[in-house]
């Protein structure tokens, strides 16, 4: 008989964390070794505990799951991520698979198809929920999305920071972005004025404007 998968779950909401964990644990095929809270406690405990696969929430306070996923592939490569989530939005779905995840999810996703993504990915398979095939076929075909032309003209900005200006780009004021990322209001000040500085833009419109022209903030 095979050893159990080794499961560590990383979300920021205790309700839904603790939840996911039991309903994983009654599951004689997985061993839940523990939780996280967010995403710098997710690469703590994976480096400690080294789990077969990562069940890797999006918004979590600090450090979030993408960039949590791209720290965490670059120490433990072995390491399976499964991205679950609320977001449906392209963007995220682009981010995600770029950092490394090999499974994408949403949070309304039944139990038996979660199992599935992490028993699958555990054993080096990709799995994307049905809703989400459609587009990772898209992107994966088209091999060069909005998204990849602002990676590309943006390559001077973090990850955080075109996320960031693409929602500059959508019209959004810097109160609306932090609830939107779960950041503090003074975390979107700095990227803001870090973005200005790297394109260099001498104001907001400015980067607005050359952020619409490479395809952000649709």
């Amino acid at each position: 008989m095979s050893a159990p998968l080794r499961v560590l779950v990383a979300d920021d909401h205790p309700v839904f964390r603790e939840g996911f964990a039991a309903l994983l644990a009654g599951i004689d095929a997985v061993e839940v070794v523990g939780t996280a809270a967010s995403g710098l406690e997710a690469l703590e405990l994976a480096d400690r505990l080294v789990p077969d696969v990562v069940v890797m929430d999006v918004q979590m306070p600090g450090l979030d799951g993408i960039e949590a996923t791209r720290r965490l592939l670059a120490a433990h490569p072995g390491t399976g991520v499964v991205v679950l989530t609320m977001s449906e939005e392209d963007g995220t779905l682009v981010d995600a698979l770029r950092a490394g995840a090999r499974g994408y999810l949403l949070k309304g996703a039944e139990p038996a198809e979660v199992v599935r993504a992490i028993t699958t990915v555990a054993a080096g398979g990709v799995v994307f929920g049905a809703v989400l095939a459609g587009r990772v076929a898209d992107f994966l075909a088209q091999g060069a999305s909005g998204a990849g032309r602002a990676e590309e003209v943006f390559g001077m900005l973090t990850a955080r920071e075109r996320e960031v200006l693409d929602l500059v780009a959508a019209g959004l004021s810097n109160g609306q972005i932090a609830a939107r990322l779960y950041l503090s209001q003074k975390t979107v000040r700095n990227h803001v004025h870090a973005i200005l500085s790297k394109l260099p833009a001498v104001d907001r419109a400015e980067a607005i404007i050359r952020a619409r022209d490479a395809g952000l903030g649709r």
